[in-house]
């Protein structure tokens, strides 16, 4: 029997394993993220609220668990998803987490904004709650996890440094760090406090890689972020980003000459070929080959 994916994350976490995750927003892209070797992967609000155009204030807990257990059915890795500020209060984060334990989740991060979300968090403008509600959040979402599923991951975030600076966002890491929380999250405005964080927290630390920001955030390689200390990137755009560009381009130019030449027909060929592949079509063709083809 195969471990559950929960339990492979608290192994990767526990063998020190760096972990560097794509984000997501749909099965196939999760095939792909496996199939290129990352040992996890991700399921961000941003790509997943982006991705049914309503951005991620906008998305139900039902549209993010059903999109991040879609992905993470599709793959052996385990999955780790945006849970947003918990889609509620204490009450309503237990379910957040009872839902993503059974949708196959193996761990989430929940935040200290208001809920529900404000639009005005994509302008970096900063919602958050009291810290005691925030720890009361973490603490219940923990007792809940330690009830489905104590290898079930949860990572405390706070989005508070970007206006009260880093040692309050620390405080708020290390007060739900006290409630169980087994990984923190923050937002360093600077390379010199994307450094001393580590230091500051009691919970080792995820860092987001948030490609495009226009607020500054410093982007960093995975092994200068190794070196300071964290030990897991959440990527959050990358793979919607580079998806986005490269049909912008496309359709630009097959709407303006009827035509598209970015791809060789024989890269078309090949791509065809490793998309079937990666959905694992030639098995389907056995199946058939061996019951309803062969009447």
């Amino acid at each position: 029997m195969k471990p559950r994916k929960t339990t492979r994350l608290r192994a990767l976490l526990e063998q020190k394993t760096f972990l560097h995750m794509p984000a997501v927003y749909d099965a196939l892209g999760a095939r792909l993220v496996q199939q290129a070797g990352f040992e996890a992967v991700y399921c961000g609000g941003y790509v997943s609220g982006a991705s049914r155009a309503v951005s991620e204030p906008l998305l139900t807990m039902s549209e993010q668990i059903a999109i991040a257990s879609d992905a993470a059915a599709a793959v052996e890795i385990p999955m780790v998803i945006d849970a947003g500020a918990g889609f509620g209060e204490p009450l309503h984060t237990m379910r957040t987490v009872r839902e993503c334990v059974r949708g196959g989740i193996a761990g989430i991060h929940i935040e200290d904004q208001l809920y529900p979300k404000r639009a005005h968090y994509h302008t970096y403008q900063v919602h958050e709650i009291p810290i005691q509600e925030f720890a009361d959040k973490i603490r219940y979402a923990c007792m809940e996890r330690d009830r489905q599923d104590e290898d079930f991951v949860i990572i405390a975030r706070t989005d508070s440094c970007r206006e009260h600076g880093l040692q309050t966002a620390a405080d708020r890491v290390n007060a739900a760090a006290d409630c169980g929380a087994d990984l923190g999250l923050l937002f360093p405005r600077s390379p010199q406090e994307t450094e001393q964080a580590p230091k500051l927290c009691r919970v080792p630390l995820v860092y987001v890689m948030s490609r495009g920001n226009r607020d500054g955030r410093p982007i960093f390689s995975r092994r200068e972020l190794a070196q300071m200390g964290y030990v897991a990137i959440i990527d959050a755009q990358v793979m919607m980003l580079c998806a986005f560009v490269a049909q912008q381009k496309m359709l630009k130019e097959l709407r303006e000459t009827g035509s598209y030449t970015g791809l060789a027909n024989e890269e078309n060929v090949r791509a065809r070929k490793d998309i079937e592949d990666l959905i694992g079509l030639e098995d389907f063709y056995e199946v058939e080959r061996q019951t309803v083809e062969r009447r």
